[in-house]
């Protein structure tokens, strides 16, 4: 494999300064959810945390890093779940965190940002002009701007979800990963492929967030005007060069996926897994329920990789949703 930007010994050396309250998540199979998909299904369960997602793995390499330094202060734009686990590494390392949001984002992460601490500003868009603010805040107060997949920090920290998967057994065929910014994907992506380059690696995105998808598929950064998905966790519009550039060496396939199907992947994991999980997190069960042949026979590992929903739209989706079945 060409080399991406992630170093496997750096993937190993995170392991050192994240909290262990964020490893060796579980992973274990869940049969239940079998006979609708129509494979071996294996769940890694990224939600059991102080901020329901993997995203504070990538915090904690970012925030360790910073006192070490001596910096004090950092910003960021988030959805919701960066902003979370940025503000939860920075509180427990005496970091001032500003998260910058579109005030458009789930209410209960926008509380939960506030309630770790953090300074929440709110713009009138979308989370690409909560990017352009973090950068000019960063600019203007000379503090560290931390950019969600740019940074390689938030990647490697992701990365270590990879060891744990190479870790485990028996062995699997396929890795479904939510794909928005990419440090997840590329992260779990660039270990899987460095210890186990036999593994299918497959990215899902919502058709109404396809723009990385469409920029692996045409092997450059394409951009789109909007994004219409409730998986607001992935719904990026600008992909980042170096990091199309790592996923195109790691990523065996990105694929798209409907709306229903996202819904009726949150309720199998609802009824079949006991798993309340925000659309981004049901990612890998829709691209199993829209093309079931694919995946038949194999045993296929899907990261939960995050349960931060508001509560009643959350009823509205999954009441609704009839159950797909293979």
């Amino acid at each position: 494999m060409q080399e991406t930007r992630l170093d496997t010994a750096r993937i190993r050396a995170a392991r050192r300064v994240i909290d262990p309250i964020f490893l060796d998540t579980p992973l274990y199979r869940c049969e239940a959810l079998e006979p609708a998909l129509g494979c071996t299904v294996s769940i890694k369960l990224e939600t059991a945390n102080p901020v329901r997602s993997f995203k504070a793995r990538g915090t904690e390499v970012v925030a360790n890093l910073l006192a070490d330094s001596g910096s004090r202060a950092a910003v960021c734009a988030s959805a919701g779940n960066l902003g979370q686990a940025l503000a939860w590494s920075g509180r427990g390392r005496g970091l001032d965190v500003t998260v910058v949001a579109s005030r458009f984002a789930t209410v209960a992460k926008l509380d939960r940002i506030r309630a770790l601490g953090a300074r929440l500003e709110l713009v009138d868009g979308d989370h690409e002009m909560a990017r352009e603010r973090a950068a000019a805040i960063a600019q203007y107060d000379g503090i560290r701007l931390v950019e969600d997949s740019l940074d390689i920090e938030t990647c490697e920290g992701a990365a270590t979800i990879g060891l744990e998967l190479m870790d485990s057994a028996p062995a699997f065929d396929t890795v479904l990963i939510a794909l928005g910014g990419g440090a997840l994907a590329t992260g779990v992506g660039h270990v899987v492929k460095t210890l186990a380059p036999e593994a299918e690696v497959v990215c899902i995105q919502p058709v109404g967030a396809p723009a990385m998808t469409y920029s692996w598929r045409q092997r450059r950064v394409v951009t789109t005007d909007s994004t219409n998905t409730i998986a607001d966790g992935v719904a990026g519009r600008y992909p980042i060069p170096a990091v199309l550039n790592d996923l195109l060496l790691v990523a065996d396939d990105a694929v798209l996926v409907q709306e229903s199907s996202i819904i009726a992947g949150m309720r199998l994991l609802l009824t079949h897994a006991g798993l309340v999980v925000e659309p981004s997190a049901a990612l890998g069960i829709a691209a199993i329920l829209e093309d079931p042949d694919r995946f038949a026979g194999r045993h296929v590992v899907t990261i939960v990789c995050g349960s931060n929903v508001d509560v009643d739209a959350y009823n509205r989706w999954v009441g609704a949703a009839p159950i797909h079945r293979a």
